[in-house]
């Protein structure tokens, strides 16, 4: 994806040093009661995330829209107005 292509975000979520379960709880926490519709921009370190993320987009029903170029690692993904929310405590674990 470049950078013509990449939505600016609504949300950026700092997940920089977090392993997956922590990032994923840190953005699910963070986009709640955020519209449908919104861009989130997820910082992200864990070698894993590039992914989780988007496995975890899958799992919920939000739209993984990629890496976001640059210099940090940055994953874009787009909220779903019928995405299925996850367990509090358990991100990979549908409600």
């Amino acid at each position: 994806m470049n950078s013509d292509l990449t939505p600016p975000a609504d949300i950026t979520v700092d997940g920089t040093g977090p392993l997956c379960v922590t990032l994923l709880l840190r953005l699910r926490k963070r986009i709640e009661g955020t519209p449908p519709g919104a861009v989130v921009h997820v910082i992200a370190t864990d070698p894993a995330a590039p992914l989780d993320l988007p496995a975890w987009c899958h799992m919920a029903g939000h739209d993984y829209l990629g890496p976001v170029p640059g210099e940090r690692p940055v994953y874009a993904l787009r909220l779903a107005a019928d995405a299925r929310p996850t367990l509090p405590d358990a991100p990979w674990g549908i409600a």
